[in-house]
């Protein structure tokens, strides 16, 4: 009886895949007939007569299509679990199976393919790997305790399955090499402190869209707008910092109507106090606005030594009063949208480091005390130390225990740095630029053990998983204790890697989950560069900006260190705002730049769906875009991205054929009418339109140029919405959906690659594993590395 409602359950769905002439026909199956032919029988009916129509299924071919042997056509079953696990199989409009009959086919096919891929593992194989830019940065910090700026170093790095670490883009070009010598040069020398380090020049920037009349976070309290930056001075000597005051194209200031005192202080001790503004100093800027402008500049300047290392330097304005202005007219939060308007508050425009010059010492540095575990008391122990030195430095570069053969060539490289009776520390910056540049620290490499035949599934030795697992959750190398772990060979051992994981994820360092994992799963990169239309969204600031993307931040690290199931991402009743996004969603009685946790009391604000940050990156910059959120549900949700668009796709006709001007709605339907836009905007528009309540840029609205929005739609499984809480309400019903593709995502992420069919026995069993501990963030994270693509490879 099983295998009827299978094979009836099945040919609903095939014919409803190719939408042709017999696909209402429902399958018949006498109760003599082996169940093979049955399903033979069923597949020749209702896809030999519509293979033509393949295309209008995305590709998905069951012609061919064999359930008496399941595993050998496994790349089309997942396709197939997939469809039918999400509703989109069959197709709304189509004879649908009762759900039982659907969850029945689908956990056929499931325990087929899972039993299948016990019998005979398939790890897959990465590609050697290049440690792309955040890993680099984050590698440099851990080895050498010194933060270096990777963007300035190195170019972009490409992306690929939605990351930006998978291994088969991070290639290695000579001019990329020839930029790779060049860091190790310069990050050797700073580290060490090498007092022919030239004097340069650091500049950072305010972006000119943050509005500067409230006070900034980071800056002590009772102060206005103004800069914070933490700056890395490479040797002691002496260093000049520049303040610039932004100013029009007429040269003209902000903020000189009124005296105003600007500071400027490093490590909390203030530098200078400057005064400027006021009504003498107003009249001298309006004659001659140039050279008010440099006298201003060199009054903001200071000279002054500075101890090497890292230091916090700020420069803001000092309020003289807390009461609030009352003689400005503000129509928008905002305080650049007039270009030219000069009256306000004083705003920084950039500050400047120049320096050093009259370098008088390599200084204490955390660098120097992390490189130079010893010190040689005379000659005679200059190489034993050198040796323990580089030594400890290349166990953690190259993430292996250093033999004789490394050891050696790295005191040639020491010696070549000593010649002409060089100093000690010359040696080491020689070999430590040898380490920097050496491909054992760019590529993470996984050497096949000998003698094993090709694609053959092996265990990992345990020097390979904890690069694996330390690139995973920390974006960086192995610390001392996993590299200890694996060179005693404990670490594969399952009590000893779950304590690892557990102590990885407490570790500060994790927080590379967040910037480097999270940020691109959910597109937050993209809100850097997120520009909505002035005229449209005269409010939207870099401060804004800011708030948005911290927000999300935030909430998804408390999903991190507090542990929770990962679906309080989709319906958690709390989130992180300050005043100015407080402001924004509408929240009464939240003021300061802190952020802080608060509850949510409004079901629209309720998980990502809710927040700003994601609904803007998916937005047009002068309006909503229910395409663009809709394949964002699709894609990082739902795990069924849409097919690309066709090429010559026409624009939206924003009128009727009777002059009437059409609806973002009306638009969209009268587009859905093209035949070949249907099938796609069919899946992703209803999603869309149920986040229309929300505008361009995340705020709640109940009207779009003065008509009602319309959020309601039938999602493709049938099921109607009303908005974002009927939408979100039916993600959340399924949680093993979203699940299922945040660890897709994730394992995508651990391993470097992209996920094939083959990959896909392994999320289920993580996501399995995960239901029983409620799908705890932790849980998702130990199935990833215990699983067996993480923790085995294929052989070339």
């Amino acid at each position: 009886m099983r295998r009827r409602l299978l094979t009836t359950c099945l040919a609903i769905l095939i014919a409803a895949a190719w939408e042709g002439p017999q696909a209402a026909a429902p399958a018949q199956q006498s109760s003599g007939e082996s169940a093979g032919s049955a399903h033979s029988a069923v597949l020749n009916k209702y896809c030999v007569t519509c293979h033509s129509d393949v295309r209008r299924t995305g590709g998905l071919s069951l012609e061919h299509a064999d359930l008496t042997d399941v595993p050998k056509g496994a790349e089309t079953w997942e396709k197939v679990i997939r469809k039918v696990r999400v509703g989109m199989m069959p197709p709304p409009g189509m004879p649908r199976p009762a759900p039982a009959q659907l969850d029945d086919l689908a956990a056929y096919l499931e325990t087929s393919l899972d039993r299948s891929a016990a019998e005979k593992p398939r790890p897959g194989r990465t590609a050697m790997h290049r440690l792309n830019r955040a890993e680099y940065a984050n590698a440099i910090r851990d080895l050498l305790a010194l933060d270096v700026d990777a963007p300035a170093l190195l170019p972009p790095d490409d992306e690929s399955s939605g990351f930006d670490n998978i291994a088969d883009v991070l290639t290695i070009s000579p001019s990329l090499m020839e930029r790779y010598l060049s860091a190790s040069w310069n990050i050797s020398r700073e580290a060490v402190g090498n007092l022919n380090i030239a004097s340069s020049t650091a500049v950072y920037r305010v972006r000119p869209d943050l509005s500067q009349d409230q006070h900034v976070e980071g800056l002590p309290p009772g102060t206005r707008g103004g800069i914070f930056v933490t700056h890395t001075f490479p040797l002691d000597g002496e260093y000049t910092i520049k303040l610039r005051l932004w100013r029009n194209t007429f040269d003209l200031m902000r903020g000189m109507e009124d005296p105003h005192d600007i500071e400027i202080a490093m490590d909390g001790r203030r530098l200078t106090l400057v005064t400027a503004g006021g009504r003498d100093e107003w009249l001298k800027m309006a004659d001659n606005p140039g050279t008010f402008g440099a006298d201003l500049d060199k009054r903001l300047t200071v000279t002054i030594p500075v101890k090497a290392g890292v230091h916090t330097l700020w420069a803001t304005t000092v309020l003289r009063s807390h009461a609030v202005r009352d003689d400005l007219v503000k129509p928008f939060l905002r305080t650049t949208v007039d270009g030219l308007d000069i009256l306000g508050d004083p705003s920084v425009d950039r500050l400047t480091i120049e320096g050093p010059r009259a370098a008088t010492g390599p200084g204490d540095t955390p660098s120097r005390r992390k490189i130079f575990i010893c010190t040689p008391a005379k000659p005679a122990d200059e190489d034993g130390c050198a040796t323990k030195i580089l030594s400890s430095l290349a166990r953690v570069a190259y993430r292996r225990p250093v033999d004789k053969q490394t050891a050696d060539t790295l005191m040639d490289f020491y010696r070549k740095g000593r010649a002409g009776n060089a100093a000690f520390d010359r040696g080491i910056e020689s070999a430590l630029q040898f380490v920097l540049a050496s491909p054992e620290f760019l590529i993470r490499f996984e050497n096949d053990p000998p003698k094993v035949a090709k694609n053959t599934a092996y265990q990992l030795d345990d020097l390979a998983l904890a690069s694996r697992l330390s690139f995973f959750l920390w974006s960086s190398l192995p610390d001392d204790q996993l590299l200890t772990l694996a060179s005693q060979g404990k670490l594969h051992e399952a009590p000893v890697l779950e304590q690892q994981v557990t102590r990885m994820l407490a570790d500060s360092r994790s927080q590379a989950l967040i910037a480097n994992f999270a940020e691109q799963w959910l597109h937050l990169r993209n809100l850097k560069s997120s520009s909505p239309d002035l005229e449209a969204f005269p409010d939207f600031d870099d401060n804004l900006r800011q708030a948005m993307k911290e927000e999300t931040s935030l909430f998804f690290d408390s999903i991190v260190r507090e542990d929770r199931s990962v679906v309080d991402l989709l319906n958690a009743d709390y989130t992180f705002v300050n005043e100015r996004l407080a402001r924004h969603y509408g929240m009464p009685g939240i003021y300061g730049s802190q952020f802080r946790r608060v509850k949510v009391t409004s079901e629209a604000r309720r998980g990502l769906l809710g927040q700003a940050s994601l609904l803007t990156v998916t937005s047009y910059p002068n309006r909503t875009s229910p395409v663009e959120r809709g394949k964002w549900v699709l894609t990082n949700l739902l795990g069924v991205p849409p097919q690309p668009p066709p090429p010559n796709v026409p624009p939206l006709e924003t009128t009727s054929a009777d002059g009437k001007v059409l609806s973002l709605r009306e638009r969209m339907e009268k587009h859905r009418a093209n035949p070949t836009c249907a099938g796609c905007h069919r899946v992703m528009d209803p999603i869309g339109f149920a986040l229309e309540s929300y505008d361009g840029i995340g705020r709640w609205r109940k009207t779009e140029d003065g008509a009602p929005i319309d959020t309601s739609g039938t999602l493709f499984n049938g099921a109607t919405v009303d908005g974002v809480v009927g939408l979100r309400r039916n993600l959340v019903a399924h949680p093993e959906i979203f699940v299922g593709v945040m660890t897709e995502k994730m394992l995508t992420y651990g391993l470097g690659r992209g996920l094939e069919y083959y990959d896909m026995p392994a999320v289920r069993r993580i996501v399995s594993d995960a239901k029983a501990r409620d799908f705890r963030f932790s849980s998702l994270v130990l199935g990833v590395v215990r699983s067996t693509p993480f923790q085995m490879k294929e052989a070339k």
